[in-house]
C-alpha cells in the first residue's frame, strides 16, 4: 500500500488577502475552488508548476474569532532555488517571523499567523 501527500489545509479569515499573500510570497495560484450553495464556506486550492502538492485555503463564513494556531510548531516547508533572492523578497514584504542562520533556514508568517519554512537548495 502506498500513499501520496496531496494537500494541506489552512483555515483563513480573509480569503482574498491570503490568496494575494501566497501568490506574492510563494508564487502559488488558484487551481480550483468549491463554494457552498448556502455561502457558508469557500475552499480554494493553490499550487504552482513545481509540484502537484496543493495548499487548501478554507474560509468559513461563521468563524467569529482568529484561529488558534497553538505554538506554531506545525508548518509547511518550501525549498527555493534562490535562497538569497527569496529572503530579500520576504524581508521587503515584512513577513519574516523567525530566522535560524545556523541551520540556514527562515520562516515567514501568512496573514492568519501560519508559519512557512523556507529552505535553500540541496547541495
Amino acid at each position: 500500500m502506498q500513499f501520496k501527500m496531496i494537500h494541506e489545509n489552512y483555515n483563513v479569515a480573509d480569503l482574498a488577502k491570503s490568496m494575494a499573500f501566497y501568490e506574492e510570497a510563494l508564487g502559488l495560484k488558484e487551481t480550483r475552488r468549491k463554494e457552498a450553495a448556502d455561502g457558508s464556506f469557500i475552499i480554494v486550492y493553490l499550487a504552482n508548476e513545481n509540484s502537484d502538492f496543493e495548499l487548501e485555503l478554507t474560509w468559513l463564513r461563521d468563524m467569529d474569532r482568529p484561529y488558534n494556531l497553538g505554538d506554531c510548531e506545525f508548518h509547511l516547508a518550501f525549498r527555493t532555488d534562490d535562497y538569497e533572492a527569496a529572503h530579500a523578497k520576504h524581508e521587503a514584504m515584512g513577513c519574516i517571523c523567525y530566522e535560524n542562520p545556523q541551520m540556514g533556514i527562515y520562516f515567514i508568517k501568512d496573514p492568519d499567523g501560519y508559519w512557512l519554512e523556507v529552505l535553500p537548495p540541496i547541495k
